[in-house]
């Protein structure tokens, strides 16, 4: 329920000087705009806090040190694998980890992140994109779904202050 209120919140705030804009007159003249700002949205480790169904990846993202990195200015597109993604993976292999979490975690972690603003209008069948970690990740489209090498992004386009987030239902892992 909560991550409705934050997708139709941020909907809210895109679509406002769309219809502000439409309901001007066709003889008035065009006023700038205020100089005051609107609310801001949270970036994105704040709102995939708020979300709730991400606990494992911001776990994952303080062990890793990369909480700071994610909350700066961007912009950044982050292929944010849900709770549930996370509890599919073998038994003991998010523990193993966390144990170590400046090495495969970090890779891991560093793969759902590409530089830029990559929004679901910009994606084409058989596009890549390069990770922060390094490697290429590629997006198919099939049946009208996205997918992000095998992961179907599930939820797509929750803007944040600092970039995009893509819900997907699996963790993505880099080539070995």
């Amino acid at each position: 329920m909560r991550r409705w209120i934050l997708i139709a919140a941020a909907l809210m705030l895109v679509a406002v000087p769309f219809v502000l804009a439409a309901c001007g007159g066709e003889d008035e003249e065009a006023a700038p705009a205020p100089a005051t700002s609107a609310p801001m949205v949270d970036d994105i480790v704040d709102t995939a806090v708020a979300a709730g169904s991400f606990v494992t990846l911001t776990a994952a993202l303080e062990a890793a040190e990369l909480v700071e990195t994610l909350k700066g200015d961007g912009p950044f597109t982050v292929f944010a694998p849900t709770d549930d993604a996370f509890d599919a993976l073998p038994e003991g292999t998010v523990d193993a980890l966390l144990e170590d979490p400046k090495g495969d975690l970090t890779q891991i972690l560093t793969y759902h992140v590409v530089p830029g603003k990559v929004m679901s209008t910009d994606i084409t069948d058989g596009m890549t994109a390069t990770t922060v970690q390094g490697e290429d990740i590629t997006f198919t489209i099939k049946d009208g779904s996205v997918y992000v090498n095998d992961a179907m992004v599930v939820t797509a386009d929750i803007e944040t202050s600092n970039g995009v987030i893509h819900v997907i239902d699996s963790v993505l892992l880099p080539p070995e």
